[in-house]
Parts: C-alpha cells; structure tokens; sequence
C-alpha cells in the first residue's frame, strides 16, 4: 500500500520550520527530513479579498486553505476548514482532491484534541491530543495505542539546524504505514502549528 502514498508521506521523521512572510499575510512552513534536507513546504493560499477581510474579520471564523507540497512544487496534500463559528471541521484531502481526512477539534485550558475520522465511513482513525502551551502532543490510533509524537524537542545532528521556539518535529512509528491514514494523519500534525494559529 506505500506505493500508493505521495513520496512525501513516506518519511516517518518530519521537522517544520517556521517562515513568516508578512507581505502575504500568511505563514509558510518549510519541511525537512531526519538528515536536514529539505523534503517539502507548507504554504498558506490566501486572496486578495481574503486579506482586507483578515484586518475586518476575525480570522478564526474564516475560512484557510493549507497546501503541502514537494521541493518540486507537486502538491501532496490540502487541507481545508470553510467559514466556522466554533470549531468547525476541516477536511485533509490527496493530491487528486479526494477526501482523506476529516478533523474536528475541541479546546480545554491550551490543551486541543484533534480528531481525524475515515471521511466516507466516520470512524476514526486517530486522535492528536496535547498541551499547546509545553508544545507536547501524542499520536494515538483508534485502538487508543501511540502511533507518533509532536514536540520540540531535537536529536542528533538536527539540534545543530534547529534552534529556535519556531520549529517543531514530526514523527511516527515506521510500523504505522496505511496509505490514505497516513496522509491524513502526517497531514494534520505537520500543519497543527498553523491549523491553531488560524483558529485563535
């Protein structure tokens, strides 16, 4: 089933490093493997109306697209939440536009809960859940057993590269390997970091 899964999904260590780019009004993640190359990057797709409606509006109740691509350009995965009151749901969808994913997420005292459900049978697939505050969260499957982990804590020649508060690192249990779960999965975590900023 690997060979299914866009090449970008198919690391198990992921480091993202935050790059602000204050002309676009968005921010932009630049992804790396384990060996600090650069494998991908996570941008913003933000309008033109978009950002006069972001000094107007409340942007968590606004609509954000997040496109994860290779060094290539080549997307890999999109993920979508539309106009929201209170904690609406997103959508993780592949490289054709097909639905992978479907989270939803719920706050309690800086500790969110991500839930990532199968989006054609509901069942759910995982769940994120952590502290936002220490910037802890476990990866668990619907078996309630640990799959991966989201912090900011570095090993090896990585500590090197990253030093800052910006960056964080991705991983998952290379056992962990279902196809269209992944992608849902590593697609949710990689960009938990702005899915949280744009819903303060």
């Amino acid at each position: 089933m690997n060979q299914q899964i866009p090449t970008f999904f198919l690391s198990d260590e992921y480091f993202i490093d935050e790059k602000v780019n204050f002309l676009k009004f968005a921010n932009e993640y630049k992804v790396y493997n384990d060996k600090a190359e650069q494998i991908g990057l996570i941008k913003q797709r933000v309008s033109g109306w978009h950002k006069v409606l972001r000094l107007l509006i409340n942007k968590a109740m606004m609509p954000f697209q997040l496109e994860i691509t290779d060094t290539n350009g080549a997307l890999q995965a999109t993920i979508y939440r539309g106009w929201t009151f209170w904690m609406s749901k997103i959508t993780v969808t592949d490289p054709a536009g097909v639905e992978v994913g479907a989270i939803k997420q719920k706050f309690k005292f800086f500790k969110p809960t991500f839930t990532i459900s199968n989006p054609v049978s509901g069942s759910e697939i995982a769940k994120i859940t952590g502290d936002w505050k220490a910037w802890n969260f476990t990866i668990t499957n619907n078996d309630g057993l640990e799959v991966g982990k989201i912090s900011k804590k570095w090993a090896g020649a990585l500590k090197e590269v990253f030093t800052t508060a910006d960056k964080y690192n991705v991983s998952i249990n290379p056992a962990y390997a279902e196809s269209n779960q992944k992608v849902a999965i590593v697609a949710t975590a990689i960009t938990i970091d702005m899915v949280l900023k744009e819903s303060k």
